[in-house]
């Protein structure tokens, strides 16, 4: 029996699998012993060529070369890494291998890697293909990957969904990026003050992510601040505050004196309503003590983890990536690049050796131990946290429970690490426990609202909250009635919808209330006094809300479980979004605060997303661009035929890039239907005004353009304009002599 090739997707990894297999031989290139070769990429070997590949002519950026749609795309071999894929090249040939495992990442990317070498350069006919799926990188989960390794046909269609995504991108990329640059390039150059040309870079994620950017940027510029004035009546003994809202029954119900329900546009008529209330009896509507029980939130993915880390330990998105992949190849965390948050039922049976072997993280030993004497984890298969159905390359980034690489962690790795510990064990972990109590106030069949929350048992707090210096109870003085003050409206948390803040009173004295009063009781009305708000302008994204957005076509959607619940296709992948993130940073089209991680753009990208806009605007649009992934997702479960896919790419590539071709600007050289060679002068909505060799200025209608033209084809533009006008009259001689044989026939 021959040997076994096994190929992963970076050097480090080649290493952790010829240790788990005691491979020791070491070649140029691969490690090899009496029973396994052992080799790897650096990435990517084999990528999709330049256009000049095809014909030189393509160098030179031309609108009369555009578009840009090869029947057959090229591939060659990467130069940078050209030794690399001959040695994988040459094993992939060899006679005495009967096998090879194809251990690349395991998802979309790592498989187009794989898909790229065997369709560039093959492999030898006879050699069995298999496919290595793993999960992490501990020798458990290595022999697990090698013994299950499935046929590398099983993954065809992941294969040919990452093959169109680089088509896809590279397509949009080239064609769209020349059309606007040799249009529009000098244009915009001038007007940025660059100090050498700089073409315009277009891409179907990241010209998206560029857009919303901008778009927020300009809400917050032209965001006109909203004063509103709050009604907050002081009601008992106690002199509980609560606030008037205009609920149904109400005299301002829907009234267009109100900014939102629970404010007036001008102070006057606050205080109107508080000189028709002065004086009335005020009674209880009705009071309400209940339990409210929150779980755990769901498990990490990689979007949520950069989210977090971005909010706490203010790194950007790549920086995360980066820290998750380290802690991947120490064998102390699972996959990175996952989108799932929650763990497959096959890993939900296992899942005790995970907490078990955590028991020498010290910061978290008692909770472990906690979770393994009480058996919490028993049922976890049959709650929120697991679903096979949610679960597709991956589940959720959760610890591996090995620590031997432990102690050489960087600070923020073991910040991280212990971020993903804590989420971890939390869902074992019983719902926090709050105790509410409302009370509605009727005045005049005006209605008065309070409310108090505090938290009664903590639940998985206490293993998601690492310790502070404060104690729980000043952490939390305000909730636990220690500390009585109220929140003011201009919260730096409120909207551009005003402020949503309730009214909170003193738990205590609330709890208290709730004992003692009923529905329909008198109660002693203290007075009342108006409360400014004003309305905020929406927040810039960061770069951690940024990838939620992106993770949700567009939306950012601050409650976590409501962004799980209409949780779709995205925008981007989670193994690109921070890339995407960081090449426009790179490339000058946006800012990024490094200690805010705040995203604002810079004037070259503000002037880029104008030239988008006027030219092909659906870029802009999160919810096409989430089609088109949900498209990709299609040809990945097979729902989706791949050339039907390309096919409709390809149109809308064609359409958009000879629109705007076709599109007219000042300075254009032109001939229109009639033959007319000239200068386009001005534009206007439906017209253009031309101006024609004699200097003359003639307005046609828009339609009327047959073409725009190059200096290159100045001089046939002219040449065919001659030769219409001479058509035209022997057309003209033609057309009168015909007729002139007809009245000789009548």
């Amino acid at each position: 029996m021959g040997k076994s090739l096994i190929i992963t997707e970076k050097p480090s990894v080649a290493q952790e699998f010829a240790k788990v297999l005691r491979v020791s031989g070491r070649n140029d290139g691969y490690i090899e012993n009496g029973e396994y070769v052992i080799s790897w990429c650096v990435g990517h070997l084999v990528g999709l060529v330049y256009p000049e590949s095809y014909d030189m002519k393509y160098k030179k950026w031309r609108l009369e070369d555009l578009p840009f749609l090869p029947k057959e795309y090229k591939y060659d071999v990467i130069d940078s890494v050209r030794k690399q894929y001959n040695i994988v090249h040459a094993l992939l040939q060899r006679e005495d291998i009967d096998r090879v495992y194809w251990a690349g990442d395991a998802g979309k990317e790592g498989q187009t890697i794989e898909e790229n070498i065997r369709n560039f350069g093959g492999v030898r006919e006879g050699m069995e293909e298999l496919r290595v799926w793993i999960d992490s990188q501990t020798e458990e989960e290595i022999l697990r990957g090698i013994k299950e390794a499935k046929p590398m046909s099983a993954y065809a269609n992941l294969g040919k969904s990452g093959i169109m995504r680089t088509i896809e991108d590279y397509a949009m990329g080239i064609n769209f990026s020349r059309v606007m640059s040799v249009k529009y390039g000098n244009l915009l150059n001038d007007a940025a003050g660059t100090r050498s040309y700089t073409a315009i870079a277009v891409g179907r994620v990241m010209t998206c992510v560029l857009g919303m950017v901008v778009i927020r940027e300009r809400e917050i510029r032209n965001f006109k601040e909203t004063p509103f004035y709050r009604v907050i009546g002081r009601f008992t003994d106690a002199g509980v505050e609560a606030e008037w809202k205009a609920v149904e029954g109400s005299r301002y119900f829907e009234s267009p004196l109100l900014y939102k329900e629970n404010g007036f546009k001008e102070e006057k008529d606050a205080l109107a309503l508080i000189e028709e209330l002065n004086g009335k009896q005020a009674k209880v509507k009705s009071i309400v003590k209940n339990i409210a029980k929150k779980r755990a939130p769901l498990l990490f993915n990689l979007a949520e983890l950069q989210a977090e880390c971005s909010k706490k330990f203010k790194i950007s998105p790549d920086e995360t990536l980066q820290v998750a992949q380290d802690l991947y190849e120490k064998k102390l965390t699972t996959y990175p690049r996952t989108d799932a948050r929650v763990l497959s039922s096959a890993v939900a049976k296992e899942i005790g050796k995970n907490i078990s072997r955590l028991k020498g993280f010290e910061p978290t030993t008692d909770f472990v131990e906690h979770i393994m004497q009480k058996r919490l984890y028993a049922n976890i298969a049959d709650t929120q946290y697991t679903d096979d159905s949610k679960v597709t390359d991956h589940y959720a980034i959760i610890p591996t429970g090995q620590l031997t690489e432990l102690s050489g962690l960087t600070s923020l790795q073991r910040a991280v690490f212990e971020l993903i510990v804590r989420r971890f064990l939390s869902i074992f972990y019983p719902p926090a426990e709050y105790e509410n109590v409302k009370l509605v106030v009727d005045v005049d069949k005006e209605s008065f609202f309070a409310s108090s929350k505090v938290l009664k048992s903590e639940g998985y707090l206490q293993v998601a909250n690492p310790p502070k210096k404060k104690s729980f109870e000043e952490s939390n003085a305000r909730i636990l009635g220690k500390n009585t003050e109220t929140a003011d409206s201009t919260d730096e948390n409120s909207t551009a919808n005003g402020s949503n803040d309730e009214i909170v009173v003193n738990p205590k004295v609330m709890l208290e209330l709730a004992d003692k009063l009923k529905a329909g009781d008198e109660i002693a009305c203290q007075g009342y006094n108006i409360k400014f708000g004003k309305t905020s302008p929406p927040k810039r994204y960061t770069s951690g809300s940024m990838v939620l957005a992106m993770e949700n076509a567009g939306q950012l959607i601050e409650d976590e479980e409501l962004r799980e619940q209409i949780k779709g296709s995205g925008i981007g992948t989670s193994a690109t979004r921070a890339e995407i993130i960081q090449k426009l940073v790179r490339i000058g089209y946006l800012n990024l605060n490094k200690k805010t991680q705040i995203l604002t753009p810079e004037s070259l990208g503000e002037m880029v997303f104008e030239v988008v806009y006027m030219t092909v605007p659906a870029l802009l649009n999160p919810k096409m661009t989430a089609n088109w992934e949900k498209g990709l997702d299609g040809i990945t479960r097979g729902t989706v035929d791949f050339w039907e896919y390309r096919g409709k790419l390809e149109s809308f590539i064609r359409k958009e890039t000879e629109k705007m071709i076709a599109a007219l600007k000042k300075g254009d050289k032109v001939v229109t239907i009639g033959g007319i060679y000239g200068v386009v002068s001005s534009t206007r909505e439906s017209t253009v005004i031309v101006k024609v060799d004699d200097g003359t200025k003639i307005e046609f209608a828009r339609t009327a353009i047959s073409s725009v033209i190059t200096d290159k084809s100045e001089k046939s533009a002219k040449a065919d304009t001659s030769k219409t006008e001479s058509v035209k009259a022997d057309e003209e001689k033609k057309e009168e002599s015909t007729q002139t044989n007809s009245e000789e026939n009548k």
